[in-house]
């Protein structure tokens, strides 16, 4: 396909349209690193998604399986999950149908670890307890987008403190990394009250979620975009982008891949199936930067 980027050639990829995917990458390298912008989700798509058979945890399960959560918020927490999961991967509902029911999951979700007194002081803690595991090669894609000076912006649906401490005891959280996502309001005490708004969820990572706007801004003249996701919700990451030239988009099909593929190979341009690692995106910035 591209001997100058040889990860292509594994496995875990499929390509629709190959010559469509070497003419973006071909572009981007042209246009050049200072031209360049990375948009990711954070969850299951920067962190893991199982490991050796075993589900990791998303920021959100990280702070649900944690032992500042009483037996009764665990079981409600997980009750939640049950209902609403299944909607949100649903091939056969709408956005429409989907939206006000995830909006409704975050908030009861939130309003449940609202509940639960959980302290500031108690996040580092949690998330070096936990199961959390970074992908294979998230060191080189991180050190080389700084070295580069590549912006990176991670829009998550998950839990903003939580998945900045993950980056951060993984010694990633480099100056060039911005994160939108859902964040807490502690009192004074440190003790959680609510979560700040707005809401995002799964299917409004988009234009709505306005906090990304100034930022993308100011990279305005970057407009080569390398889009990194792992659900439907995630293709809109980069809407709020003034211009685009070039866009890449590489999504991680972690869970019922066969049944998923025709609408992921669809949507993005490379899909990685049960693919832990960041071994092509690292190869494409290889080759790139």
């Amino acid at each position: 396909l591209c001997p100058q980027v040889p990860e292509l050639e594994k496995a875990t990829v499929r390509i629709q349209q190959p010559e469509r995917v070497m003419g973006i990458i071909q572009s981007i390298k042209e246009q050049g690193m200072n031209k360049l912008q990375v948009i990711s989700d954070f969850d299951m798509t920067l962190s893991r998604f199982g490991c050796n058979g075993r589900r990791c945890p998303t920021s959100h399960n990280i702070l649900d399986n944690s032992r500042v959560i009483s037996e009764d918020g665990k079981k409600k927490l997980k009750d939640l999950l049950h209902y609403y999961y299944p909607i949100e991967i649903d091939p056969n509902r709408t956005l429409e149908e989907k939206c006000p029911l995830m909006v409704e999951w975050w908030t009861r979700a939130h309003e449940l670890l609202s509940q639960q007194k959980i302290q500031k002081c108690d996040i580092a803690q949690i998330v070096r307890e936990s199961d959390v595991m970074l992908r294979d090669g998230f060191n080189e894609l991180f050190d080389q987008l700084h070295k580069y000076n590549v912006p990176l912006f991670i829009f998550s649906a998950g839990v903003g403190d939580i998945l900045e401490e993950v980056i951060r005891q993984a010694n990633v959280f480099y100056s060039n990394v911005n994160v939108v996502s859902n964040y807490m309001d502690f009192d004074d005490n440190g003790v959680l009250t609510h979560f700040k708004g707005p809401l995002i969820h799964t299917y409004n990572k988009n234009n709505s979620v306005l906090h990304g706007t100034e930022y993308f801004q100011q990279l305005s003249n970057r407009t080569s975009i390398i889009l990194l996701g792992d659900s439907m919700g995630d293709l809109t990451m980069a809407d709020g982008v003034p211009s685009v030239e070039n866009i890449l988009k590489i999504g991680f099909l972690n869970d019922k891949v066969e049944e998923r593929r025709g609408k992921y190979l669809d949507a993005y341009d490379i899909v990685l199936e049960s693919d832990e690692t960041l071994d092509v995106v690292n190869g494409i910035l290889r080759y790139i930067l």
